[in-house]
C-alpha cells in the first residue's frame, strides 16, 4: 500500500474558508426626526381689500355705489326717497357715521314681482332706512353689538322694525324676522362710512308682515251722578187737576217770576179797589 506524504495530504485538504465579521455592520439608530405640529395658521385671515378706494373730496354714497356696480336699483331707491341726499349732508358737514347694508341687484329681483311698486312713498323710505345704522361698524366690531340693532327707520320693538345682528367666527349674520342672509364683502370704507354687500333685501316686519292694530272700544254711555238725580213719577208734582207735571229748572225760574208778576198785580188792583 502507498503511502501518502504529509505534502500530498495537504494538497488535498480544503482551503479554509475566509472569517466571517463577528457583528454586521451597525444600521442606523433613529431614522431622521418628523416635525410635531404643523405650523401654525393665523386665526383669521386678513380682511379683503374694499371694492371702491377711499374717495377725495366730498363723500357721496351713490357715486361710490355706482363705482361698485350692481346697485343701480338700491342708488335709485335712495335717489327717489331723498334717503341720498340726507346723507350727502351728513357726511359733509357733521361728525355722523353710517353703515349701510346694501343689496345687489339680484337681489331685488329675487322678490315677488311688484313687492316695491306696491309700497307708499313713506314705506319706501322706511325701507332704505332699515339698511342704514347710524354708526360706523368695522368687521371685526360687529360681535359686539347688542340685538335688536336700531336702525334709522326707528322702532326696533316686536314687529316693528327690528335687525339682529350675531356672529360665527369670521361670518357676520343678519336677520330681520323675515329674511336670513350674511354680510358680503366690504364695498367701501373709511373713518365715516361703511357699505357691506347683502345678497337679500333686508325686508322690515313692520312693512311686509305688520300686526293687526287693535280695534277702538266704543266708550259707555255716562251715568246719572247723585247730583243731578232723574225725575220719577213718584217725585213729579201734582197739578190740581190731579195729572202729573214735569218742571225743569228754566221753567220754574220762568213760573217762579211770573208768580211775583202776578202776586204785585192782585196787590196793586186791591190797592186801588180800597181807595
Amino acid at each position: 500500500m502507498r503511502q501518502i506524504s504529509c505534502k500530498q495530504l495537504r494538497i488535498f485538504l480544503p482551503a479554509k474558508a475566509p472569517a466571517q465579521p463577528t457583528n454586521p455592520p451597525a444600521q442606523p439608530a433613529n431614522p431622521p426626526a418628523q416635525p410635531a405640529i404643523p405650523p401654525v395658521q393665523s386665526a383669521k385671515a386678513p380682511a379683503p381689500p374694499a371694492l371702491v378706494p377711499v374717495q377725495k373730496g366730498l363723500t357721496d354714497v351713490t357715486k361710490i355705489l355706482e363705482k361698485a356696480h350692481g346697485y343701480s336699483v338700491f342708488v335709485r331707491l335712495l335717489k327717489s326717497t331723498g334717503v341720498a341726499k340726507q346723507l350727502y349732508g351728513q357726511l359733509n358737514s357733521s361728525n355722523n357715521g353710517f353703515t349701510i347694508f346694501a343689496p345687489i341687484d339680484s337681489g331685488f329681483s329675487n322678490l315677488k314681482p311688484g313687492t316695491i311698486n306696491s309700497l307708499a312713498d313713506l314705506q319706501k323710505t322706511q325701507l332704505i332706512q332699515f339698511h342704514i345704522l347710524n354708526t360706523v361698524v368695522a368687521l371685526s366690531n360687529f360681535q359686539t353689538l347688542s340685538n335688536p340693532v336700531p336702525t334709522e327707520a326707528g322702532d326696533v320693538s316686536a314687529g316693528a322694525f327690528p335687525l339682529n345682528i350675531t356672529t360665527a367666527g369670521n361670518q357676520v349674520n343678519i336677520s330681520t324676522g323675515l329674511v336670513n342672509t350674511t354680510l358680503g364683502g366690504t364695498v367701501y370704507s373709511d373713518d365715516q362710512l361703511v357699505i357691506y354687500q347683502v345678497s337679500k333685501v333686508l325686508l322690515p316686519l313692520d312693512i311686509f308682515n305688520p300686526k293687526p292694530k287693535p280695534k277702538k272700544v266704543a266708550a259707555a254711555a255716562p251715568t246719572p251722578t247723585a247730583s243731578n238725580p232723574k225725575t220719577t213719577k213718584e217725585d213729579a208734582p201734582v197739578s190740581p187737576s190731579g195729572a202729573i207735571t214735569t218742571v225743569d229748572e228754566a221753567a220754574a225760574v220762568s213760573l217762579s217770576m211770573h208768580g211775583m208778576l202776578e202776586s204785585n198785580g192782585v196787590v196793586v188792583v186791591a190797592f186801588f179797589v180800597m181807595k
